[in-house]
């Protein structure tokens, strides 16, 4: 090597996309530039998983151990209950939570186990339609239900 042919040094400014991180301080994280979709699906997981404990032992201890358990259930009694806010609200929460924590986990498995982009892509867009479907008609049937209809 001649003395004309100094060696090139690593350029410390630059673009965010042609380097890593900060060359000038190297163990510097990295900001991430946009939302982080996984991080905040994790965490959903995680929270609705403990509300979705609580909302169904909920449910079953008050639907199963009380006034002579699963007997008493017929369309009067849905009537009864969906007659007030407070047990639509508890079924809307359950039913939403459900499906979405459900879907989350389907979203999941298809992200792991599909090969292909595009099946990745149809099989998202049929858990997609499946879960609007679902959830829609579930939400319907709870805020729509006509108590004065049942004798």
């Amino acid at each position: 090597m001649t003395t004309s042919e100094a060696p090139k040094l690593a350029k410390t400014v630059g673009t965010d996309h042609d380097r890593p991180a900060s060359l000038d301080n190297p163990r510097s994280p990295r900001r991430p530039k946009g939302g982080n979709f996984e991080k905040n699906a994790w965490m959903f997981m995680r929270f609705s998983g403990i509300a979705l404990i609580f909302l169904t032992l909920g449910h079953m201890t008050i639907m199963l151990t009380f006034d002579n358990g699963v007997h008493r259930i017929d369309s009067a009694f849905v009537a009864q209950r969906w007659g007030q806010p407070f047990w639509q609200v508890w079924d809307l929460a359950m039913l939403w939570l459900a499906q979405l924590h459900g879907g989350n986990g389907v979203r999941t498995v298809i992200a792991d186990y599909s090969r292909k982009d595009s099946t990745r892509f149809w099989l998202n867009v049929v858990l997609a339609l499946s879960m609007i479907l679902t959830v829609g008609l579930g939400t319907y049937a709870i805020l729509t239900f006509d108590v004065n209809s049942v004798s």
